[in-house]
């Protein structure tokens, strides 16, 4: 069955879409949303969750005595100031529960809120549920974090320059960290909590990332080996070869988002879990910056890089479109078809050989001449 239309197009990799030309206006988008984030983080920072800065977090069920202005009493009545106390609302197969974090507090003061909020709530001391963490560890968290996040560009960019070329690593670095930002960002402007399972999330997403990249990287040294001989500027390989892969780049992408939108729903929303909740913001927004970048910013990175070499340089201005593109992706498929053709006959002809060499050497030996006596 044949796939019509702009689907089967898709499906085909015959879409003619001009990348590297609206190469700038993704430049500009992802410049101006990186400003921001910068802006942001200068301004406000990252809501660090008690695991980076340290403190104590009490969690009791809701109850028609326990509400947030009761708990504010109680922190009060403690001695702690509510100005900068984090209230939450969780909701839960359970029901509701209140969790209150403030900065680090004597063990006197953990117990007497703790007494204070069962007594206030009317439930037993062991109900409510008390977390500490020190500023120290969670300093050797952040410090880990970022200690892996360099070892793994490290690598990451050897083995890109090893497989493929220098050039193709430093787009793919460019685009890694473009993710790691702005996943970062939007974690800033919406005040997301920045927990251990952030943290993984962001070291997670560069692999989805990195993925996206070099499928459109392996497939654009495949269109470069291809046209090695031609005028080809790198700006249509660069275009023909991110058509070709973009239903592949889509279909990994919702195939991967959709089990964490279920994650989302069902773990956030529905069970109320605070921690599956960052840690599912945190995949998805990596996985659908990760394959915008890999279309819009590595490889237009790469294509800039490629133009500079003497070989490109005087046909970089040469950009398909449209029909153009269209005549130049049948070029393409039907170069590979010759090229394909003519490997198998050389195939073909290797293995007729072979054979005839084999039958003149297992010819049946002629008869001895006898001797005269």
């Amino acid at each position: 069955m044949t796939i019509s239309g702009a689907f089967g197009r898709l499906y085909r990799g015959e879409t003619t879409v001009d990348y590297y030309g609206k190469r700038r206006p993704a430049f500009i988008v992802s410049g101006v949303f990186m400003l921001v984030t910068v802006l942001v983080l200068i301004i406000g920072g990252l809501n660090l969750g008690i695991d980076f800065r340290g403190g104590v977090a009490w969690e009791a069920p809701a109850t028609a005595t326990l509400d947030a202005d009761a708990v504010r009493g109680v922190l009060e009545a403690n001695g702690i100031e509510t100005a900068n106390a984090k209230l939450q609302t969780l909701q839960g197969a359970s029901g509701e529960r209140i969790r209150v974090q403030v900065g680090d507090q004597t063990d006197a003061i953990r117990a007497a809120v703790q007494t204070a909020l069962a007594e206030q709530a009317g439930i037993e001391v062991q109900e409510v549920d008390v977390a500490a963490v020190s500023s120290s560890w969670g300093r050797s968290i952040t410090i880990k974090a970022i200690r892996a996040l360099l070892v793994f560009f490290v690598l990451v960019s050897l083995y890109i320059a090893w497989r493929f070329e220098w050039k193709m690593a430093l787009a793919a670095i460019a685009a890694m960290a473009h993710d790691v930002l702005v996943s970062v960002g939007i974690y800033a402007m919406f005040r997301f909590e920045v927990t251990p399972a952030t943290v993984v999330a962001f070291l997670t997403i560069l692999g989805y990332s990195l993925y996206d990249t070099v499928v459109v990287f392996d497939k654009v040294r495949e269109n470069i080996d291809r046209f090695a001989t031609s005028r080809m500027s790198m700006g249509n390989i660069v275009n023909v070869s991110s058509n070709q892969v973009l239903a592949r780049s889509l279909n990994t992408t919702l195939s991967s988002a959709l089990p964490v939108v279920s994650l989302l729903v069902v773990g956030a929303v529905i069970l109320g879990a605070t921690s599956l909740r960052a840690f599912a913001i945190a995949l998805l927004v990596g996985m659908l910056t990760g394959t915008y970048s890999s279309i819009f910013i590595a490889t237009p990175l790469f294509a800039i890089f490629k133009n500079r070499e003497q070989k490109y340089a005087g046909v970089a201005s040469q950009v398909a479109q449209g029909a153009e593109m269209a005549a130049l992706y049948e070029h393409t498929t039907t170069r590979a078809a010759q090229k394909a053709a003519a490997d198998s006959q050389a195939a073909g002809e290797s293995s007729v050989a072979k054979n005839t060499s084999t039958s003149a050497l297992t010819h049946p030996p002629r008869p001895r001449k006898r001797r005269r006596r």
